[in-house]
Parts: C-alpha cells; sequence; structure tokens
C-alpha cells in the first residue's frame, strides 16, 4: 500500500481555541479528478443507492446529537488512564493487543461518549500525535470500559486508517477524518472524503481499498450491493448553484463533488455523521448546529440532493 504524509488542518472552533486535525495529503484530502474512471457497475450501483433512499425513510439523515463521535483535543498534561476493555457481545474475547493500545489514554475530565447503542468516543492527542477511537464505550464509577477502538500513531505521517482490526468503524477508517464539523460549516467549505453509512452493503468478503475490512452481509445474495469503502462522487458538471439544495447541502454536495464520500459501516439508516455536538457542549459551548443549519431537522438538511447523479469509483481506487 502507498505510503503517504498527512497534513494536520487546524479548525478553529466557532466559539473557542480547540483545534480539530484532519488527515490532509492522502486520500482523504486528495481531489478527483474530472476525468477519473467508473466502475463498470457505476449505474447499477447508483440504482441500488436509490433503492435503499426509498426502503429505508426516503432520505440521507446527518447525524447530530446521537450515532457520532464527540471529539476531545487533549492539552499537555492531561492525566492518563487505563480503558479497559469490555467484553459487550457474545462473541468478544480479550485482546491484549488492544488492552495495550487502551493503556495511558489522556482522557478530559469532561470527555463523554455518544449517548447511544454505539457509544463512541474520539481522542487526540496533539503532543504525541495519537489518536483514540471507542466503540461501546462507558465510564462506570469514575473507571472507563470500551468494548472495541484502538490506537493510531504518529497519526499526522499515518496512512489515516486504523491498522486490521482496530478502530470504531466495521472498515477501519477513522471516524474524526470523515465526519463534518460545525467549523467546516461555518466557512461554507468542507475540504475532505466524508464518510456515508448504508443499511444495506456486498458481504463482508467483499470490500475495497481504503476499507481494510467490512461488516457487510448479503446473505441472499443478491446483485450489485455496494461494498464497504467503496468511493463515490456526485457528477463534478452539476451547477450545485442552482440547484434547489439547503446551504449545507450546498457545501456538501461540492464537497461530494471535488472529493466524494467513501462506504466506511453500516447503520439504521443512509447517514452521513456531523461531529458530535458533545465536543462543544460538554466545553460549555452552545449547541452551534441549529444556527448553522437555519434550525432544519437532521433528515431534512440534504433534501433535493441530486443522489441519482451519484457516480462509483472502480474498487480500490486510488490504492
Amino acid at each position: 500500500m502507498k505510503k503517504f504524509f498527512i497534513t494536520v488542518v487546524l479548525l478553529f472552533c466557532v466559539a473557542c481555541a480547540e483545534i480539530t486535525p484532519h488527515s490532509g495529503t492522502g486520500f482523504w484530502h486528495t481531489p478527483i479528478p474530472a476525468d477519473a474512471p467508473l466502475d463498470a457497475n457505476s449505474s447499477n450501483y447508483t440504482n441500488e443507492f436509490i433503492r435503499q433512499l426509498h426502503a429505508y425513510y426516503g432520505t440521507v439523515s446527518i447525524t447530530l446529537d446521537t450515532f457520532n463521535a464527540p471529539v476531545y483535543i487533549v492539552k499537555p498534561g492531561t492525566p492518563t488512564t487505563t480503558v479497559k476493555q469490555w467484553l459487550c457481545q457474545a462473541n468478544s474475547r480479550p485482546s491484549p493487543e488492544l488492552q495495550a493500545q487502551f493503556a495511558n489514554v489522556p482522557i478530559p475530565a469532561n470527555a463523554a461518549s455518544s449517548p447511544d447503542s454505539d457509544g463512541e468516543l474520539t481522542i487526540y492527542d496533539p503532543t504525541s500525535d495519537t489518536l483514540w477511537e471507542f466503540w461501546k464505550m462507558q465510564n462506570v464509577n469514575g473507571n472507563w470500559q470500551a468494548c472495541w477502538g484502538g490506537q493510531l500513531k504518529n497519526y499526522s505521517k499515518s496512512e489515516g486508517v486504523f491498522p486490521w482490526p482496530f478502530g470504531a468503524t466495521a472498515t477501519g477508517l477513522p471516524l474524526m477524518a470523515g465526519q463534518i464539523t460545525a467549523e467546516e460549516l461555518q466557512k461554507g467549505q468542507i475540504n475532505h472524503v466524508i464518510g456515508l453509512s448504508l443499511v444495506d452493503a456486498a458481504d463482508k468478503s467483499i470490500f475495497s481499498w481504503p476499507a481494510n475490512r467490512s461488516d457487510g452481509r448479503n446473505p441472499h445474495g443478491l446483485p450489485n450491493q455496494i461494498p464497504e469503502g467503496t468511493r463515490i462522487r456526485l457528477d463534478p458538471t452539476l451547477n450545485v448553484d442552482a440547484l434547489k439544495l439547503t446551504p449545507v447541502g450546498k457545501i456538501i454536495a461540492k464537497a461530494a463533488q471535488t472529493y466524494g464520500f467513501v462506504v466506511w459501516d453500516k447503520s439504521g439508516a443512509l447517514t452521513l455523521r456531523g461531529q458530535g455536538v458533545l465536543s462543544y457542549t460538554t466545553q460549555g459551548l452552545a449547541n452551534p448546529y441549529p444556527a448553522l443549519l437555519d434550525g432544519k431537522q437532521n433528515w431534512a438538511i440534504l433534501q433535493n440532493f441530486p443522489w441519482d447523479k451519484l457516480q462509483f469509483l472502480p474498487q480500490n481506487y486510488g490504492k
């Protein structure tokens, strides 16, 4: 796999001096050429996406309050703790390697995981350039525990993917890298690939780089199921400004034309992830999203988005 180096982009908070790093010069921030080849099955995949859109609630939502990762950028001197591996599932097995990654994690006193069944949480330490992600993270009587996750050392010089089989997503792609932040919406520009969750996906034996695994299931062998890790873009010839989209919808559409989406997980609905609102409110800041979204509900933000104009890139595109 081709190595690349990552520039840390510092995005300043809406109302504070916190910074949110994003991996920079690898696939996450590499524009897709207008003449990039499309997958031979692109039109069939687009039809499958539209099928899922109609079958599951008729929209693509942006998660803001739940089912996303609050992100905490820790300051020097933040006390560290060991996060215990929690065997939360019937088939869970102790992982000494994971437990080693969970040692000495700097967790701010105000940190909180997402208030849902996934319980995700992201920690980034700029001093050591280390990223931690946790799945089913919880604080029990002052002690943190998580079912899974991972540590990515030298984040700013890494490939931007957790090593197999670690990380909070089903593909090993970091949540922090593909989430949409309030700061990006405030400045009106998203300069990275956006993570996309499907409801149905190709069997886990079929996945595409940059994913290094999948949790897809296709027990009935249905055709044209989209592999996790697939790169998707919006037709770059569309005039987005002429479309009847919300302001946020236009920001996302332009990013989708330039950087595209990547299928990074499955969900109960078609979703994009906003950076968890707890990233802001647990620091005593106001929830930035209502004003940025003109008060619209998360399911209404992408109304009229031209999903039928999606284009699917070949398997392992950009590897």
